[in-house]
């Protein structure tokens, strides 16, 4: 792994995860279009780099949000928003205990130009669902964190976009697009938290560390952290003015022409993904 390779795939891994086109699906192109191998792609320097950038793209999280996190932090037993995340959390880690296997097997690249369609209806739907009602609600609450919850749930296969999945539940539960869009974006705090762990512990157990470049990585993750950041300000910025329209209709382009690729027969697609956890 170089600079270069750890660069691009930090800015993928940012601005995709919060953008709604899928930071998974993104990354497996962007690691074949770097041809990056299928060995290559399953040693352990980049499966921890994977989950690296995603702790980068956890503290543009942080960051961005760290008033409600502070508040989280102060009175946790009193906070509604720790409650309706936990909640949210759950129908995406039922998912993983009971069909991870399943949901894993998805992760070989041919299901890739599906999942960006099934994306491109998702915003397609949220698109239309958001200016139906103009009452929408301000806050989250028990029904939205559910909707959410299951959307997110869905978004554990690869290339369907775990913010435009959340957000498309927020928004056809009743919630309004900047609402919705941030309690999506707090919402994979706890998913990438929960994965780093659980990933983390058995990458060095496994002595993933010992492969990683140093400098690539750091540079990696800098750039992650960066990216999520400035993906998150400009979707809070813009949301409400930004037709969703346009992320379908680039992803259901990419769709298409991953799925005429593979119709080909042209084997551009590694077999190697991230786990179902990361999306």
């Amino acid at each position: 792994m170089n600079v270069l390779q750890a660069i691009v795939l930090g800015l993928v891994q940012g601005l995709a995860e919060f953008l709604p086109i899928s930071s998974s699906g993104h990354l497996i192109l962007a690691r074949a279009v770097m041809g990056i191998s299928d060995e290559a792609a399953a040693t352990g320097a980049y499966m921890m780099l994977d989950v690296l950038l995603h702790a980068g793209t956890l503290l543009a999280v942080v960051v961005v949000f760290w008033k409600d996190w502070w508040s989280i932090l102060k009175n946790p037993f009193k906070s509604k928003t720790l409650l309706l995340l936990f909640i949210a959390s759950l129908p995406a880690l039922a998912a993983v205990m009971l069909l991870g296997d399943v949901i894993d097997s998805f992760f070989t690249g041919w299901f890739l130009g599906v999942s960006f369609l099934i994306t491109a209806v998702f915003m397609l739907i949220a698109e239309a669902v958001s200016h139906h009602d103009s009452r929408k609600a301000e806050h989250p609450t028990f029904k939205h964190a559910v909707c959410m919850g299951v959307m997110q749930a869905i978004a554990l296969l690869p290339g369907v976009s775990r913010s435009g999945s959340t957000l498309m539940g927020g928004v056809s539960s009743g919630l309004n697009r900047k609402s919705a869009a941030k309690f999506a974006f707090m919402m994979s705090a706890p998913a990438i938290l929960g994965s780093l762990i659980f990933e983390g512990k058995d990458a060095i157990e496994l002595g993933y560390l010992s492969e990683l470049a140093l400098v690539p990585t750091i540079i990696g993750v800098i750039v992650s952290a960066v990216s999520g950041y400035l993906a998150i300000r400009f979707m809070l910025r813009l949301i409400n003015k930004v037709s969703l329209n346009w992320f379908a209709l680039y992803v259901a382009l990419l769709g298409l022409i991953i799925l005429v690729l593979q119709l080909a027969g042209v084997p551009f697609l590694p077999a190697f993904a991230l786990p179902a956890v990361f999306n």
